[in-house]
């Protein structure tokens, strides 16, 4: 063999050799790549789902908010109405205090 032909078929051979590696890397780049998205789909999925459960969190916030505001407004309502009752109940007892008061006689009143 000649030492020109020699030289070219240890490069044809030094050519595959890289051709294959390439192949290979390229092979093994593909599987990392299809990783990559399976693994980024299911990272979709799962912040898809979350911001599902966010939503539905705030949403039930957002109705527990109003009903405690709902809440609220109705004890104050009846708190006045029981601070307006306790004052009329002391005025009629006031009034009633003043009448017994004032016709107290030397000789007890009797209820019977």
């Amino acid at each position: 063999m000649a030492p020109t032909k020699a030289v070219a078929d240890h490069k044809s051979i030094a050519k595959k050799e890289e051709e294959v590696e390439l192949r290979k890397r390229n092979e093994e780049l593909e599987r990392e790549l299809k990783q990559s998205r399976e693994r980024e789909e299911v990272m979709r999925k799962q912040l898809t789902k979350a911001w599902e459960r966010l939503k539905v969190v705030e949403e039930a916030e957002e109705r527990l908010c109003s009903q405690l505001g709902e809440l609220e407004a109705e004890s104050v309502n009846e708190a006045r109405a029981y601070n307006a009752r306790i004052l009329s109940l002391m005025d009629q007892l006031s009034k009633a205090n003043l009448v017994v008061n004032s016709h107290r006689s030397p000789t007890p009143l009797s209820i019977l």
